[in-house]
């Protein structure tokens, strides 16, 4: 299935149904008089956020969503029937903006959230609500009002305790694999990752939630390469995992390369918690690793994990440290 995080789409409720300018008649009975019955509620346009949805591709090819209109109003002071309510599914993490794709309307932050976006039309009013006693035979009654209707942008930012964030070909996909019940696209060139994967890792009966990030190159928030299309989703990530491929030249380089990019997209991004880990530890020898290791921690101040994604143990340890950082 496709990624898709942005689509424009246009709801309508459904219109009122009239009231009914109905009047008895009746075998036997003399004085007939009104018995119109008022009209149905048109239905609203409901949006409803769903756990297992991840994308909006949904939208892509149908647009235009329009509620059912409530029925008329009829003889024997019958009620029309209101029309059905329309729901949209939507994932969580979902906003909903006005049309000039600016104004937020709603933020879909849990599962089974309801937001009208579209409120359906009243009923009109039929003409046994217009009898009194000084006109006994009203012909008179309303027509239902109209339903809401709209044009809105839907946006997806993805919503997880931890996003991974690295280079192209860091090991983002590895490690999510390993670590959670997710299963990315995994191969040996950048950019295999083009659309954000999710995963729930279990340790210690708890649970916690990870986004692999599509890899950030320098000018991302510019539109290099992927361009700034993910970077908004690390706003929504509680904290983030820093990976490093330990066997590049200049890890100092590539680890200030990722957070200038964060940093020109939001100054909120680089205050988030951070935990950092050197990927593919396994590939250099045991005594270089310790030296880079050192070396690189004095430089930024900072801890660094170890991480590979052969070794059960390595695997647990990371596990284990991620699940202290969002308890």
């Amino acid at each position: 299935m496709k990624f898709l995080d942005q689509v424009k789409i246009y709801v309508k409720a459904g219109n009122g149904g009239d009231g009914s300018p109905s009047f008895r008649r009746e075998k036997f009975i003399e004085y007939g008089g009104p018995d119109g019955g008022d009209g149905g509620k048109g239905g609203s346009v409901i949006l409803k956020s769903e756990r297992n949805l991840n994308t909006l591709i949904d939208y892509r090819y149908q647009q235009h969503h329009k509620a059912e209109r409530g029925e008329n109003g009829m003889g024997q002071n019958k009620t029309g029937k209101s029309g059905e309510d329309l729901i949209l599914k939507v994932p969580i993490g979902t906003q909903v903006f006005e049309e000039d794709n600016k104004t937020l309307i709603y933020d879909f932050t849990k599962p089974g959230e309801e937001f009208v976006t579209a409120t359906g039309g009243k009923g009109g009013l039929g003409n046994t609500r217009f009898k009194s006693s000084t006109n006994r035979a009203p012909r008179k009654f309303t027509k239902g009002s109209l339903g809401e209707e709209f044009t809105i942008w839907l946006q997806l930012k993805t919503i997880a305790d931890i996003g991974i964030i690295g280079l192209p070909n860091a090991g983002k996909s590895s490690l999510l694999a390993s670590i959670t019940n997710a299963n990315p696209k995994i191969a040996n060139y950048q950019f295999t990752t083009l659309n954000p994967n999710l995963g729930v890792a279990s340790y210690d009966d708890k649970e916690i939630t990870i986004a692999d990030i599509p890899g950030l190159i320098e000018g991302a928030h510019e539109g290099t390469g992927l361009g700034i299309q993910f970077l908004k989703h690390i706003e929504r990530c509680k904290t983030i995992l820093h990976l490093i491929d330990i066997t590049i030249n200049d890890i100092e380089k590539a680890y200030n390369q990722v957070r200038n990019e964060l940093l020109s997209f939001s100054p909120d991004l680089i205050k988030k918690r951070e935990l950092i880990i050197l990927n593919k530890v396994d590939l250099v020898d045991e005594e270089l690793v310790k030296e880079i290791t050192n070396d690189f921690s004095k430089k930024i101040n900072r801890e660094i994990l170890l991480l590979s994604t052969l070794e059960k143990k390595s695997i647990s340890k990371i596990k284990a440290k991620l699940i202290s950082y969002v308890s």
